[in-house]
């Protein structure tokens, strides 16, 4: 799934540079989250304790003059306690409304495999809405608004997997993986007194990043481009191995990944490319597989790999 990451916009490539300087050779992972921020999507991180899951998003938020909110999920979180609660107020003779932590405009859901599927649930409606509601009151959310969540696939003791609908919201799904010995020695030396992220200073703003967005929105993509992705897409629901294939937000999520990869290396059209290299990190975590699938050792990527492989790729005929 390795693909070349250099960004070649100008804007997002000193973005990409700047989390650079916390982010010792997670080029790629950098690249697939400006990606998802780009198409206003959302992200799951799983991977094991320590390796930058958390870093990763404060350098984000950083980068970018953003108002940046963490939620440290445990078991006794309320729902309340991401979305705010409204408390009464006896000077006014009313009840005032105190915005949650979801009320930022870059969130980081912290081990939010820790707390129960209904303060999970909490996050579903501004992740897929952009508002909440509140004792009846709708609220919109900021913009941008970005979700990074983390979990750790390790211990599963006092854990609640995350329902498929949670695992839906998510645009991408991520690993970080263990630096190699030369990239763990960069890091020694670049915290050997303070840490990088101290110093980091934002370098773009949210007006920047907003005109970014809406430029993605103008990327083009080919009728032929999209019957590709919908080829993918179908073949999940017909194979044999699954037992819950892609859903139509798949499609959309997959479309969507591909424009903003598109624009990050300058292009205004997406490339059958885009598509293939960004379908494993869209498509994966929106698979069920049957049990007999995996006793006999089939991975939900292993199967959308296997997929692209049997998918005939759009070739553009010359008149």
């Amino acid at each position: 799934m390795t693909q070349q990451t250099f960004i070649y916009n100008s804007k997002l490539h000193d973005l990409f540079q700047n989390i650079q300087k916390v982010m010792i050779g997670k080029s790629e992972v950098t690249t697939l989250s400006i990606v998802a921020l780009l198409a206003r999507g959302h992200v799951l991180l799983e991977d094991v304790p320590g390796v930058g899951k958390t870093m990763l998003v404060k350098a984000l938020s950083k980068s970018v003059d953003s108002e940046f909110k963490r939620i440290q999920f445990t078991p006794d979180l309320l729902p309340s306690d991401v979305t705010g609660v409204s408390i009464y107020n006896p000077k006014e003779l009313e009840f005032e409304f105190r915005p949650g932590p979801i009320l930022g405009n870059i969130v980081l859901a912290d081990e939010i495999n820790r707390t129960s599927p209904k303060t999970q649930s909490s996050l579903l409606e501004g992740m897929e809405e952009g508002s909440i509601t509140v004792d009846g009151l709708t609220v919109p959310l900021k913009n941008p608004f970005f979700v990074m969540a983390t979990q750790n696939p390790i211990e599963y003791e006092g854990t609640y997997p995350l329902p498929e609908a949670q695992l839906d919201r998510f645009l991408l799904k991520l690993s970080m993986g263990y630096p190699t010995e030369k990239e763990e020695m960069q890091m020694l030396n670049n915290v050997s007194r303070s840490h990088p992220i101290h110093a980091l200073e934002a370098v773009m703003s949210q007006e920047d990043l907003i005109d970014c967005q809406q430029q993605v929105d103008e990327v083009y993509i080919d009728q032929n481009v999209q019957r590709y992705i919908i080829d993918i897409v179908t073949k999940t629901r017909n194979h044999e191995s699954t037992y819950l294939g892609v859903s139509p937000r798949g499609s959309i999520a997959l479309m969507k990944a591909a424009k903003a990869y598109a624009f990050i290396h300058d292009r205004d059209y997406v490339l059958p490319d885009d598509v293939k290299y960004l379908a494993p990190f869209v498509l994966a975590h929106r698979i069920i597989l049957t049990s007999e699938a995996k006793f006999e050792g089939v991975t939900a990527l292993g199967l959308i790999q296997e997929l692209l492989e049997k998918t005939s790729i759009p070739v553009r005929r010359e008149k």
